[in-house]
């Protein structure tokens, strides 16, 4: 029996073919096979000793020779031809078995998506075998030699294979994101080799750093497969490389941007498909319509360390259930926390856990303007928006607006983390299908409701907030709270610093003697009295911060000081602000949202607390960790009346300069 077997452009492409062939030779076993090849991928079937012969079809050539080409496939007087690229040679060339159903006239069933299948089906009507022979990619003894060669030392070891290229330049994750990427792997022990073709070089050029191997253009089809039967796993673009890999039954992580991974995903055994849900993908495009490739950019080095975990684990049952997770889950999720600066970092264990349920979701964050620095950054978010009630969407029709751009990001959940009418207003008239919050202020807008105890002041805040995360069936890992350092402001630190005499071995104090509301905040003339006391015993140098509302205080506590202080009020930014809490050696402060801050950077810290009512104490609203002194005394208010306090706010005022001097010596004993 003689079969013309017709094969598509790509290499990726073919590849995904090659089961088509391995089934015509378990159907046919006695059959001579003949394929029609384009240039690219032809050494795939001249290397096979299973394939009779090789015509080679120039999409380029002149028409002329085309036709001979034709007439001389004609002569062959195939039994069977098979062909995948619905070529004019498929119409028209003759062949014995020839059945109207088969062929391009075969319905493909609708549940049958990716191409491999889709090609099966299209030929042989039926699923992949299912024992896998990999016949018809041939590995020669000397492609074995030679990648041994060119690894070296590194070639008994379990190898990850990069393959940071791809056909098109829209598929490729950013060369940066690879480099950070190899970087982490091979500071974890592992041996890393990069590979792709020669359009991949400058890539490779930069990603690679001492204890990588760079086999970037040193490798053709077969010894590629040579070295892939070697790796543990494959880290991959879309690409021909992640095709073979697939082939060979290799694990695969493939980062997929706009195509889609139903069609042309990974195929081996293990293999887990690393992407963001952004609203416009997979559009399959060589241009991007936003002309910034968002799918592929919200794609963090973090995003594919936590996915290839299991396959790095060889726990195969563990990466299936996560893709089955990934695909049961919400696409599109945003969180929503429009309150204050605290209140959004005492959100990000909420985060953190949407993440780590929904690794391949859209996750996205509305929050205030002021607080946008505090989450801007967070590897657990895709994007950050902005509800700027105050300018850009205030009034009607600017939370109108707002709306409207929240409807194209096409979000499929909103989390409500803090109730408010405007807040429900906006996610219902944006679409959001799924609206979980909790049961006041207009809650007949939401989809899923529970109860708002927070006023009984029973637990953390944090806590209220992952219980929303627990009303969805994810089981949060970590309380720890978040908050991003960036390059820019580590830098304004150090120049600053540098500018005020401060040295990397001096001891600094930071103090915050502000907060929202005055039933909060401390007498500054006691700020200062401690500053000064800690400043002469213990050598501290002194920084004090507040935001813009609050200059005044700030520099009452810095007039009433003996020892000089750097006064930085309204003139950090929350960037700034958490770079410089970060250096702190002590933190002390009213009940605010730096103490939170402090917090995420387990910075020893003293906070002061007045109000004594269930909802406002520090059992909802503390500081959390190992290193601090919580502050706050009863003074028998049968209820607490807030900023119209009747006795003068004796609450905070009972609190001593000395009882914050022993709490802060306390800390210092455990430096």
């Amino acid at each position: 029996m003689k079969i013309l077997f017709v094969t598509l452009s790509n290499i990726g492409d073919c590849i995904l073919t090659l089961p088509v062939l391995d089934g015509l030779r378990e159907k046919y076993p006695q059959a001579k096979i003949t394929c029609l090849v384009p240039p690219g991928p032809k050494e795939i079937f001249t290397a096979n000793p299973a394939v009779a012969r090789v015509f080679i079809f120039d999409k380029h050539a002149k028409l002329q020779e085309k036709v001979k080409l034709f007439f001389s496939l004609s002569r062959e007087e195939f039994d069977l031809v098979i062909d995948l690229r619905n070529s004019f040679f498929g119409a028209f060339l003759p062949a014995k078995k020839w059945n109207l159903f088969s062929g391009p006239l075969r319905r493909i069933p609708g549940k049958i998506k990716h191409m491999k299948d889709r090609h099966l089906y299209r030929a042989l009507g039926r699923d992949y075998p299912l024992l896998r022979k990999y016949r018809s990619f041939n590995i020669k003894p000397q492609d074995d030699d030679y990648i041994e060669k060119i690894l070296g030392p590194a070639a008994g070891k379990k190898l990850i294979v990069v393959a940071p290229g791809a056909k098109s330049r829209s598929k490729c994750w950013a060369k940066e994101n690879f480099r950070l990427l190899c970087g982490r792997l091979a500071e974890e022990g592992n041996q890393i080799v990069l590979t792709g073709d020669k359009a991949d070089q400058e890539a490779c050029a930069y990603i690679r750093r001492e204890g990588i191997i760079d086999l970037c253009g040193r490798t053709d089809l077969a010894q590629l497969g040579a070295l892939l039967k070697r790796a543990r796993l494959l880290i991959s673009n879309d690409s021909a490389a992640m095709h073979l890999a697939s082939y060979l039954n290799v694990p695969v992580a493939a980062i997929f941007g706009p195509t889609d991974e139903k069609k042309y995903g990974p195929w081996s055994d293990k293999n887990i498909v690393i992407k963001k849900e952004v609203f416009c993908r997979p559009c399959a495009k060589a241009q991007c319509r936003s002309l910034s490739l968002d799918c592929l950019e919200a794609i963090k080095p973090e995003d594919v360390l936590r996915q290839i975990e299991p396959l790095l684990k060889e726990q195969k049952d563990a990466a299936l259930s996560l893709q089955n997770e990934i695909r049961n889950g919400f696409r599109r999720i945003l969180v929503v926390r429009t309150d204050r600066l605290g209140d959004v970092i005492l959100s990000t264990p909420a985060v953190k856990a949407l993440r780590q349920a929904f690794p391949q979701s859209y996750i996205a964050m509305l929050v205030s303007s002021y607080a946008k620095d505090a989450v801007e950054g967070n590897p657990d978010l895709d994007a950050v928006l902005v509800f700027d009630k105050e300018a850009k969407d205030k009034g009607v029709f600017g939370s109108l607006k707002l709306a409207g751009e929240l409807k194209q990001k096409q979000f499929d959940l909103a989390v409500i983390l803090h109730p408010t009418v405007r807040v429900h207003l906006l996610m219902f008239i944006a679409g959001i299908p799924r609206r979980v919050g909790y049961d006041r202020k207009f809650d007949f807008l939401l989809t899923d409701r529970i109860p708002h105890v927070k006023q009984e002041g029973q637990k953390h805040e944090s806590e209220y907030t992952l219980d929303l995360i627990r009303y969805l069936g994810v089981a949060p890992q970590s309380p720890a709270l978040f908050v991003p350092v960036k390059q820019e402001s580590e830098k304004w630190v150090e120049a600053l610093f540098r500018q005020e005499g401060i040295g990397p071995k001096d001891k600094l104090l930071v103090i915050h003697p502000a907060a929202s509301c005055i039933s909060k905040i401390w007498p500054a003339e006691r700020f200062a009295l401690v500053a000064d006391r800690l400043a002469q015993q213990y050598g501290f140098k002194v920084c004090i911060i507040a935001g813009p509302k609050d200059i005044s205080k700030a520099e009452l506590v810095s007039r009433s000081m003996q020892v000089p202080a750097l006064n930085l009020a309204a003139k950090t930014t929350v960037s700034q602000l958490a770079s410089l809490i970060k250096r702190a050696q002590l933190f002390i402060s009213t009940d605010s949202g730096p103490v939170h801050i402090a917090s995420a950077f387990s910075i020893p810290q003293v906070t002061i607390f007045g109000r004594s009512q269930a909802g406002l104490s520090p059992v909802r609203w503390g500081p959390q960790g190992e290193r601090i002194r919580i502050l706050h005394k009863e003074v028998g208010c049968t209820a607490c009346l807030a900023h119209d306090c009747l006795r003068e706010f004796a609450c905070i005022k009972s609190i001593t300069v000395e009882d914050v001097l022993e709490a802060a010596e306390e800390l210092i004993s455990g430096f």
